[in-house]
């Protein structure tokens, strides 16, 4: 069991990183810009809970393959980027469909289930995750405390939940702002090219990235 002083540590360091410009919550804003804040809050709970995820498989220590094989990290982030790039080519084709009018139609295009599962593998295929999570959880655990995979999963929970409140709050914030920007159809068509561009250039950056 993790003691006080610990809790509010990690909680601190959790929100600082959660609000650190990244994929997850580029990804957020450019939902909540070009989707509404719906989308975007939907889409914050899908990338929480891949942090599920990388907390067991750090608390199992299989995550240590990823950290020490370049051809496991090689693959991840292959299936990274390809996934990205997908969602690039998603909202280049769909950039002319999010003005408000056709809103129910995309919103029934892209359900809520798949915005989740969006998230979710979004965060669950990047390897960076993976070397975060071994990298940061370790110095939050401490011998005296017990049982180290229960300290592991009670610190996974602290993230995912700080990480989500964060998400939430920036994505609604996002969408209640573009409500109005998004009636001009010339704004739409640009934020979702922008939405393109920039899950292109995270799909290169991760796929250059190294362990």
């Amino acid at each position: 069991m993790i003691d006080f002083e610990t809790f509010w540590s990690f909680l601190a360091a959790s929100i600082m990183l959660a609000l650190a410009p990244g994929p997850d919550i580029i990804f957020v804003i450019t939902q909540g810009i070009t989707r509404g804040a719906k989308a975007a809050v939907t889409l914050a709970f899908g990338l929480s809970s891949g942090v599920i995820v990388h907390t067991a498989l750090a608390a199992l220590g299989v995550s240590v393959i990823f950290k020490t094989s370049e051809t496991a990290f090689f693959i991840l982030k292959t299936a990274g980027a390809l996934y990205l790039f997908y969602l690039a080519y998603q909202a280049f084709i769909h950039r002319n469909e999010l003005v408000r009018a056709e809103a129910e139609k995309n919103r029934k295009n892209l359900s809520a289930k798949k915005l989740f599962a969006r998230g979710f593998f979004m965060n669950v295929l990047n390897p960076k995750v993976i070397l975060f999570f071994l990298s940061l959880f370790p110095q939050f655990v401490k011998e005296e405390n017990g049982f180290v995979a229960l300290q592991m999963a009670q610190l996974g929970l602290i993230f995912m939940l700080s990480a989500l409140a964060v998400f939430i709050f920036v994505g609604a914030f996002a969408g209640k702002a573009s409500s109005a920007l998004m009636q001009n159809p010339k704004f739409a068509k640009i934020a979702n090219t922008v939405t393109a561009c920039i899950f292109a250039a995270i799909a290169v950056k991760l796929i250059f990235s190294q362990r």
